[in-house]
């Protein structure tokens, strides 16, 4: 279908910043760029609105800007539901996804000092995606995803070089819970993590 293949590719430029926040999207340069006509344009873009990654202003379609409000709600709901989802995650991973933290943990502890942003967030990105599949659940992997998503806007967005050591310390507490299936290790970890990520965004913009 034309019009969610333009939604997810419009929607991987705006997590990644290749489409800028507050930007003004125009039908038919969309419709030009994609080879297509308006109409798949207008229904990928009222998907992408009800996603909330862009809003109407008039007669304008606009990327959603970083809101501080809006990160701050999207951090509850987190911290509700990405606790118990890292505990079902340790309860159903398999042998295979063990593997690709594993090599997660290695490639974080010798990761370049100057490795950039992007490179350490799709790091991060890769781990938690590991462990929204390893919950057996395709709702809850699909939720949270999506609240990641809009989480990465912020962390690309930072202006200052993050520092991998303490992006990454939770992280890797995090899957050395799972390996050692340490249930109380884990919730812990996983509430410092989304704190720490709440309070590193809250301290730039």
């Amino acid at each position: 279908m034309e019009s969610q293949k333009i939604y997810s590719s419009l929607k991987e430029k705006i997590i990644w910043l290749d489409i800028q926040p507050e930007s003004v999207l125009n039908l038919s340069e969309l419709a030009k760029t994609y080879g297509v006509s308006r109409t798949p344009i207008k229904e990928a873009l009222v998907f992408l609105q009800a996603d909330g990654w862009v809003l109407r202003r008039g007669s304008h379609v606009m990327v959603t800007p970083l809101s501080l409000d809006r990160i701050k709600e999207i951090t509850e709901i987190r911290s509700a539901l990405e606790i118990q989802a890292n505990v079902w995650a340790m309860e159903r991973i398999n042998r295979e996804e063990l593997g690709v933290l594993d090599d997660l943990k290695k490639k974080i502890t010798q990761i370049d000092e100057r490795a950039t942003n992007k490179q350490m967030v799709e790091l991060d990105t890769k781990f938690h995606q590991t462990l929204f599949r390893a919950t057996r659940n395709s709702q809850l992997a699909i939720l949270l995803d999506r609240l990641l998503s809009h989480y990465l806007r912020f962390w690309l967005s930072i202006p200052q070089e993050i520092e991998p050591n303490s992006f990454f310390s939770q992280t890797l507490e995090i899957i050395h819970a799972i390996e050692s299936r340490d249930e109380t290790k884990l919730r812990a970890a996983t509430a410092e993590h989304i704190k720490e990520s709440m309070d590193a965004i809250m301290g730039t913009f």
